[in-house]
Parts: structure tokens; sequence; C-alpha cells
């Protein structure tokens, strides 16, 4: 199967239609992330299928979320390289995207990627979420954070609630053990204005991998002595 036909049927399976424009932006993108791959480490996953698979159509999953809507501001919380920001751009054009990660290396080549692939309307942020999550810019503005296998569930809500406005909505991308981690993640996500109103467990097309979206709605504002300064969050989770 060819790699356009792999995205086209991949997506439609996940509810999402591309057309010619959006199949040519990610092939490009593949490109690019392959071609820096080779002189920064972006991704384990150098096989071109794999990639289609596990980062696009992985990515792509999001738009399975009801509460997401294809206009809105959102931010990527911990974006590497763009996964699932970028891809989340390419099927919402309409989407405002704040693409956040703390080394400054992966955020010219998202830089990059976007200037090749024309995507308007995206922001770069270097810097540390703890940090940022206190400033008054971005602090309770984004109508959505994502987040991509950053952290365990009670440090992660911790960096991202912080940017959702009372209403919007946190979209947590985790592997199967999500009952586990919910459990020990009860807490927090009390402590910073969420609730949880749905998960969803999903194969990706093509493959045996399964993984779970968690989406968490802030129903009420942080206490302003959170996210705390950076590494807290990590040493004494919530």
């Amino acid at each position: 199967m060819t790699l356009t036909a792999l995205l086209k049927e991949g997506s439609n399976a996940l509810g999402v239609e591309l057309n010619e424009k959006q199949i040519n932006q990610l092939l490009n993108y593949k490109d690019i992330l392959l071609e820096w791959n080779k002189k920064m480490n972006l991704t384990a996953i150098e096989e071109e299928k794999e990639v289609v698979i596990k980062h696009f159509l992985d990515s792509i999953s999001c738009g399975k979320v009801q509460q997401l809507k294809p206009i809105g501001k959102v931010i990527d919380v911990g974006t590497g390289a763009g996964f699932p920001g970028i891809p989340l751009k390419v099927i919402f054009p309409e989407l405002k995207v704040t693409l956040l990660d703390s080394l400054n290396k992966r955020i010219n080549f998202l830089k990059e990627v976007c200037l090749q692939l024309e995507l308007k309307d995206v922001e770069f942020i270097h810097g540390r979420a703890e940090d940022f999550g206190q400033d008054k810019k971005h602090r309770e503005v984004y109508d959505y954070a994502v987040a991509r296998a950053v952290a365990p569930l009670n440090i992660l809500v911790e960096y991202c609630l912080p940017f959702v406005k009372v209403g919007g909505f946190f979209i947590c991308q985790k592997g199967k053990a999500l009952d586990e981690e919910l459990h020990e993640g009860k807490r927090a996500i009390e402590i910073l204005g969420g609730k949880v109103v749905d998960q969803q467990h999903i194969t990706l097309p093509f493959s045996d991998i399964t993984h779970s979206i968690l989406v968490i709605e802030k129903t009420k504002q942080i206490p302003t002595k959170y996210p705390r300064k950076a590494g807290k969050p990590t040493k004494n989770p919530l």
C-alpha cells in the first residue's frame, strides 16, 4: 500500500477525511522529519510507513474527540517533533496552534516544518510548561491543551491545565495503563480545576497498537500557586 493510500484510508477509519493538499503536507512533513533526524534526535521511528501510522495517524486520532472543534486556540505541551500539534493544524487549518518545547533545536525544526508546509497562525515557545503556565499571556487563555506521552498523568495535568481557560479541554493521549494513571491522577485533576468528561480506546489503523485518549474539562480557575516551579511537579507530584 502506498503512503498516500495509508494516510487516506487510515484517516478515514478515524473519521477524518484528508484532501490532496493535506496529504501532500503530511508527506512533506515526513520527508523533513526523516532528513533532520539524521543530524538530531527527533524520533526513533525511521521507517516511512511507521512514521505515517505511529506519528501521523496517532496524532489525527485526536480528531475523534467530540469536544475538539476545528477552530479555537490550542497549545501542544512538550510537542517534541510536533505531535500531535502539527498534524492537528494540517487537518484543522483554522486552529491557532502554539507549540511548546524545552529544547531550542526542536523549535528550530518545527519552524522549518511550518514554513515549508505553509502553515499560518502557529506560535513557537522555547521553554518549560511550569514557567509559561504562570505567564499571563498564556495562562488560562487556550480552548485546548494537547499532550502525547510527556509524563505520568498526575504530573501532566499540572503542566497542561494551567494553560486551559475555564470551559476548555485538556486532550491527553495515553497508553493502555490509563485506569491506573487515572487512579493516581484523580487528586491532581480535582486540585487543578479539572473534570474527566470522556475517555476513548483507539486502535491505530493498519496496526495492533491501541492507546487511550482522555478528555478533561476545565471547570474552575486554578489556584495561583500552580503550576509550581520547574522540577517540582516531577519531584513531588500532586
